[in-house]
């Protein structure tokens, strides 16, 4: 089935036992610090500078508005053929309709997405802390959502309910991978879940979120843990307010390679 398709795929095969796994490291947008700037280009536009280190990236804005068709353009056109966007779900779908009746949404944000062409990375599912796991919602909006994006999804839910086996169940059902994030909120939310040929992290910074960064020790047990991993992975740094993300998501790379 081509992109841009909105029918039902056939599941997509997983790795097989000892493929080694394609591994991406990024950071939530595409800032250089100053304190790590000697480490990029020191010409050319800032996602330009950011994509000739880094092999994908997660854009959050499309978490708050929409991007005109030329914003994706230009930033197709500032990546290497390689490079992979990593998109959030916007906020009308996960915190205001709370998943319930979003055909309609995700439609209308595919269609945007899409846009990205072939550098087209993972949906994220961010949901709200206070959204409970609820069977019927979670399996009306995930089959809701298979039947519009085939592609890789990820989901990160932050409510304690969701990491139990029966969410978890439901997700791998749907082809879904559960983020692994830090700081958990849950004993199981620090690992990986849902669809396994997928996994992703999203390190918002420990102790103190968006702000503190993680030493070289926590990120030798990370990259271990990737270089482990079958199929696709993925980790985002998303403590990007003290600048702390660009530095380690460096040295994880170096780890990881």
């Amino acid at each position: 089935m081509t992109r841009g398709s909105t029918g039902r795929r056939n599941a997509t095969p997983g790795p097989l036992p000892g493929d080694p796994p394609t591994c991406r490291v990024a950071t939530a947008g595409w800032g250089i610090p100053r304190s790590v700037a000697e480490h990029f280009p020191g010409s050319g536009t800032g996602l330009g500078r950011y994509a000739a280190r880094f092999n994908a990236v997660e854009i959050n804005s499309t978490f708050y508005r929409s991007h005109r068709p030329s914003t994706y353009a230009r930033w197709v056109a500032a990546t290497p053929p390689s490079f992979r966007f990593a998109v959030k779900l916007p906020r009308t779908i996960t915190h205001e309709a709370r998943l319930v009746n979003a055909e309609g949404l995700i439609a209308a944000f595919r269609a945007e997405a899409l846009q990205l062409g072939e550098k087209l990375g993972p949906l994220l599912v961010q949901l709200p802390p206070s959204l409970a796991f609820d069977r019927r919602v979670a399996d009306d909006f995930f089959a809701a959502l298979r039947d519009l994006w085939p592609e890789t999804v990820v989901c990160e839910p932050r409510h304690a309910t969701w990491f139990e086996d029966e969410p978890d169940a439901v997700m791998s059902a749907q082809r879904i991978a559960r983020v692994a994030a830090d700081p958990a909120r849950h004993t199981a939310a620090g690992r990986p879940g849902g669809w396994r040929s997928v996994s992703y992290w999203r390190l918002h910074g420990s102790p103190r979120m968006y702000y503190s960064s993680y030493d070289e020790a926590a990120l030798c047990g990370l990259a271990a843990e990737m270089k482990a991993a079958l199929g696709e992975v993925w980790c985002v740094f998303d403590n990007t307010t003290s600048g702390a993300a660009a530095g380690n998501a460096l040295t994880l790379e170096r780890l990881v390679s």
